[in-house]
């Protein structure tokens, strides 16, 4: 169920309160919610994550990213939560895993990570960073690596 990007971030599809345990197992301190409120009704609600999260020991943080795209400020905030991590694995998850994924890639190439590793390491958990490809090369490019 959990797709590993890195050696530190884990993604996957919409959590339940149950999988909570799992990923506390598997050394997760930080889950990120990655999935706008009320996406569809079969949803667990981020509170009711939040809450369970809180209850294991572990933070949590919301950075919603609807289908209308990727924006600089949710690319800083997975930046400024992944820098808060002090040991552990982070757990990011939205519908498929697919829009976690995307924004860590951005992430990445905005601390300078060669877009080539991206699509590989994205590529090796199940992942397409294609459709943001040209986001991508941007901002490896701003950070010097091309």
């Amino acid at each position: 169920m959990f797709r590993t990007l890195d050696d530190n971030l884990l993604v996957s599809a919409q959590i339940d309160i149950d999988d909570i345990a799992s990923a506390q197992a598997l050394g997760v301190t930080m889950i990120i919610n990655n999935r706008p409120e009320d996406e569809s009704a079969d949803q667990t609600p981020g509170a009711a994550i939040a809450a369970a999260a809180q209850a294991a020991g572990m933070a949590y943080v919301a950075i919603p990213v609807s289908h209308a795209g990727f924006s600089l400020n949710q690319v800083t905030a997975l930046d400024h939560a992944l820098e808060q991590v002090q040991g552990g694995k982070v757990l990011a998850y939205c519908r498929s895993g697919t829009r976690s994924t995307l924004l860590w890639a951005l992430t990445m190439a905005r601390r300078g990570m060669a877009p080539a590793q991206i699509a590989a390491q994205a590529a090796a958990a199940g992942y397409d960073i294609a459709p943001i490809a040209a986001q991508i090369d941007m901002l490896a490019a701003a950070a010097g690596k091309d």
